[in-house]
């Protein structure tokens, strides 16, 4: 029997994402969802897609390897437990991969060294990458265990865009510069953009915006990423739900001089309590158009707030690949605010962009070109697919070298 399925895991601090796909046809076999780990009121829901049943359990989940035990039990009662042999491999999302991994990788003890050494880079996110793999593998040490990175399609910026412009022995000294995030979406998405054109990915430029509650731009060169708007943390770039985005470093300095602050209220003042919640007491693009078409000027400052920002980045990864193909809008809010889609391309029809006011208000699930016909640059919606992109590095890395039967 040839192992087609792959089993995607996100453990983030408190919390388990996964879902199982098989690989022949990409379906989705099973999804679900731990969260609260560590707490008496965690949550375990799991939906098997092979019959529709969805099962939510409560109860205390004492850690992450409690968490992938109980996950196993759930996909076991659907004929789908981690001891099938169909099981190929386990993909894993880790956000932080520096500048030593540029593709996935099977794990070993050297791979997982290298990614603790990377934790002071990202202090929230790879210890618990770390221990959902460290579990993994202590319940399956004979399956190919492959780590997804966040950064790792960001590796091919040149050195004049990762840089940043301050002492090259302190910056190597303590490995800053720009790394980027969200690549397997900006990844996926660049790639399923060049499809819907009936191109091939290196034939086509394209302006990426992932716009979640984290936000980031790439500028995609022929399937390579020239530029992207997050750098040595996910805090740079775009106006987000509560991240500040580029501010003037010596905002921190005023903050602590003359606020009394300390770095770590400061950094909390930037990643939690800035972006549009800071601007407006909302981060839900939803809830901030509704108080826009109500009159709430404080609501209307801070969508102005983002749009522009997001603008400028439009107008500079223009600029950086001389010629643009296509912008294509993906996740939370790219995907289904039509609002914002409208106003970050307006008064940028003499770069040949514009939408067109019927397709960008229709709905749609797929990918789908929301620019007038015959338009310069193509304007598209292209929903992001981050688990299936990990589940197909994954697949790609340890089916082709592997004879799984």
């Amino acid at each position: 029997m040839t192992a087609t399925r792959v089993l995607v895991l996100n453990s983030g601090s408190s919390s388990l994402k996964y879902q199982l796909l098989d690989m022949r046809d990409s379906s989705r076999l099973a999804t679900g969802l731990v969260e609260r780990i560590g707490e008496r009121t965690s949550r375990l829901k799991h939906t098997a897609l092979t019959t529709g049943e969805t099962r939510e359990t409560t109860g205390p989940v004492a850690d992450h390897a409690a968490a992938l035990k109980a996950v196993a039990e759930e996909l076991g009662r659907d004929g789908l437990g981690l001891d099938s042999p169909e099981l190929a491999a386990i993909g894993h999302r880790v956000v932080h991969g520096g500048s030593s991994f540029t593709e996935p990788e099977i794990v070993d003890d050297a791979v997982l060294a290298e990614i603790e050494r990377l934790v002071p880079l990202a202090p929230l996110h790879n210890p618990a990458n770390l221990t959902g793999i460290r579990t993994a593998r202590s319940l399956r040490p004979d399956l190919p265990q492959v780590a997804v990175f966040d950064t790792a399609f960001h590796t091919t910026m040149p050195e004049s865009a990762a840089r940043y412009a301050i002492d090259v022995s302190t910056a190597d000294e303590y490995r800053i510069r720009r790394y980027g995030f969200h690549g397997t979406s900006h990844a996926y998405v660049s790639r399923e953009t060049a499809k819907l054109l009936g191109r091939a990915p290196e034939d086509v430029n394209v302006i990426v915006l992932h716009l979640g509650n984290g936000a980031s731009a790439s500028a995609v060169r022929g399937g390579r990423c020239v530029d992207t708007s997050m750098g040595l943390t996910p805090l740079e770039g775009l106006v987000m739900g509560t991240r500040s985005g580029d501010v003037d470093p010596a905002v921190i300095f005023h903050l602590t001089r003359v606020g009394g602050m300390s770095t770590d209220e400061i950094d909390t003042l930037l990643n939690k309590k800035s972006g549009l919640i800071g601007l407006c007491g909302d981060n839900d693009m939803r809830e901030i158009r509704s108080r826009v078409d109500e009159g709430d000027e404080q609501a209307r400052l801070a969508f102005d707030i983002y749009i522009h920002r997001l603008k400028k980045y439009i107008g500079a990864y223009y600029a950086v690949l001389g010629r643009v193909d296509a912008i294509a809008f993906t996740a939370g809010v790219g995907e289904n605010a039509a609002a914002v889609r409208e106003a970050a391309v307006a008064g940028l029809e003499g770069l040949g962009l514009a939408v067109d006011a019927g397709l960008n208000a229709a709905r749609g699930d797929g990918a789908r070109i929301v620019s007038p016909e015959g338009a310069r640059v193509t304007v598209a919606v292209v929903p992001t697919d981050e688990e299936l992109e990990i589940a197909t590095q994954t697949y790609a890395l340890v089916g082709a070298s592997h004879d799984l039967t």
